[in-house]
């Protein structure tokens, strides 16, 4: 199977999920998902914006390795749900453990962000690969077609960062706040009326190490 990458080091590993994910095509996925692994690839993002249905088996395929992804430094990361995945998705608690985002660029941008890269200087084109899980069947080489991915624009705002940049910034502008306020500002004009809730905003700040006042305090102190 062919695969390509994406972001400004073009290693984070782009997966674009297209049909049912359940029983018959989720063992394909999870074993694209640790070959990855093996590969040393740990940034990596699930587009499921084509996926009309995920069963239990098939969020199997993205939990089942996400803290063995995350002790390695990386993480999986989940875009573009509709609203009929997102509510299975969300009522099956698997919101608690994996990261979800409205766009491919937030995702992206928020892996580059994180590892200090300054997206505004990426070049405006990258090519990735889509992996096609039609309905019923099983992923195989087959099914893969080729898509392009064109970067944000290079001048950025706050309210053009990812989630994450948004909520160390927050934190930076208050660092003794209490995650009601940082809700309040990430909602704010500047931050570009962000609407996440306090159980999402829990878990970003738990994944960056500012889910504590004092840790927040220590954050501030370091910039």
């Amino acid at each position: 199977m062919t695969k390509n990458f994406v972001g400004a080091r073009l290693d984070i590993a782009l997966l674009s999920v297209i049909g049912y994910v359940d029983t018959t095509t989720c063992y394909e996925l999870t074993r694209v998902i640790k070959e990855l692994i093996r590969q040393k690839r740990y940034q990596i993002i699930a587009d499921l914006g084509g996926v009309t249905y995920i069963s239990s088996a098939g969020w199997g395929a993205f939990v089942g390795e996400i803290r063995n992804i995350r002790d390695l430094g990386g993480d999986l990361k989940l875009v573009q749900m509709t609203q009929e995945v997102y509510e299975i998705f969300e009522m099956l608690e698997f919101n608690k453990i994996l990261n979800t985002y409205d766009s491919l660029e937030e995702a992206i941008d928020e892996f580059d962000l994180i590892r200090g890269i300054d997206i505004s200087k990426v070049e405006p084109k990258v090519q990735q690969t889509a992996i096609e899980i039609p309905s019923g069947q099983a992923l195989t080489s087959g099914n893969v077609q080729e898509v392009h991915y064109v970067s944000p624009p290079t001048q950025l705002t706050v309210s053009d960062y990812p989630l994450a940049e948004k909520v160390k910034l927050a934190v930076l502008d208050n660092p003794l706040a209490k995650n009601k306020e940082i809700l309040r500002k990430l909602r704010s004009d500047q931050f570009g009326k962000v609407r996440i809730g306090r159980f999402r905003l829990r878990s970003v700040l738990k994944q960056l190490s500012l889910d504590t006042k004092e840790k927040r305090y220590r954050f501030y102190r370091s910039r």
